[in-house]
């Protein structure tokens, strides 16, 4: 068993972890590491970080923002929709359902992490919407039914609070969040330097 371990802090409404999550799980791979996969709030973690909704940024952060998106959506030739439809969707619900996928092992959480990031980002879904997780479920291989009826119990809600709060703990306080032997990592603009971490 590795001795490399790899804590990931994501939030599904986070575009910075879309445009960094198959690169992180292709970087860990080619170390043999093994990623603890924890979806957070960040609704939660950051008031006690300091940190704000987008909504109450000010407006030349938000612009900002889009150029940065925009710079690396291109850079990493994956499609964002710098705006998209359904950017209010709420980021709690799909959070449970990769959980719910998570219980099937680390690939089918990674999987359904995957699936509702894009569906949000690349494709305008409405990522909280029960059609559309379905749709990722049934894409990845998983029964839709199954994880729909797991995602909604208070044990998963209860797994989501404490990734949450583990979150905190780990002074998180932006997605995505990576934590090797000790050392945070924030951003997906840090994977090289994680990548340095892990050859050592």
């Amino acid at each position: 068993m590795t001795d490399k371990v790899v804590d990931y802090y994501f939030a599904t409404n986070s575009p910075w972890s879309y445009l960094g999550h198959e690169r992180f799980v292709t970087l860990a791979h080619e170390h043999g590491a093994t990623i603890n996969l924890y979806p957070m709030d960040l609704g939660k973690v950051f008031p006690g970080s300091g940190g704000l909704p987008l909504a109450k940024r000010a407006p030349q952060r938000q612009a900002y923002r889009l150029v940065e998106l925009k710079r690396w959506s291109d850079h990493l030739r994956m499609p964002i929709h710098l705006q998209p439809k359904f950017a209010g969707a709420d980021p709690n619900v799909p959070a449970r359902w990769v959980l719910a996928a998570l219980e099937h092992g680390i690939d089918a959480g990674l999987a359904m992490a995957l699936g509702v990031m894009r569906a949000r980002w690349a494709e305008e879904r409405d990522a909280a919407d029960m059609a559309t997780l379905r749709y990722v479920a049934h894409h990845i291989g998983l029964d839709a039914d199954a994880l729909a009826a797991r995602a909604a119990t208070p044990d998963i809600q209860a797994r989501y609070d404490d990734a949450t709060q583990k979150a905190i703990d780990a002074q998180v306080f932006g997605a995505p969040w990576y934590v090797y032997r000790g050392e945070p990592f924030w951003g997906q603009d840090r994977l090289d330097f994680l990548a340095r971490a892990l050859s050592k």
